[in-house]
C-alpha cells in the first residue's frame, strides 16, 4: 500500500493536521538544503536525497490540498 492510498482513508481533520506537519517538514528540508549548499559541507548525494524527499513531500501536500478542496463546477 502506498502513502497516497493511506491518505485516502483519513478524515479531513486528520488530513489538515498532517498537511501542516508536511508543510513544516518541507520548510525544514528547504532550510537544511540551503544550509548545506551555502556552507559547502554537504556532498551531492546527500543534497540530492534531501531534494528528492522534499519533492515527495510537495507531492503529498498537493494531494492533500486537492482532496480537501471541493470540486466546484461553475
Amino acid at each position: 500500500m502506498n502513502a497516497f492510498s493511506d491518505l485516502s482513508m483519513k478524515t479531513d481533520d486528520v488530513l489538515r493536521i498532517e498537511l501542516e506537519v508536511f508543510k513544516q517538514e518541507h520548510r525544514d528540508l528547504d532550510e537544511a538544503i540551503t544550509a548545506l549548499v551555502e556552507r559547502g559541507t554537504g556532498d551531492q548525494l546527500t543534497i540530492q536525497r534531501l531534494k528528492k524527499q522534499k519533492l515527495h513531500l510537495k507531492d503529498k501536500i498537493a494531494y492533500i490540498e486537492d482532496r480537501l478542496t471541493p470540486d466546484i463546477i461553475a
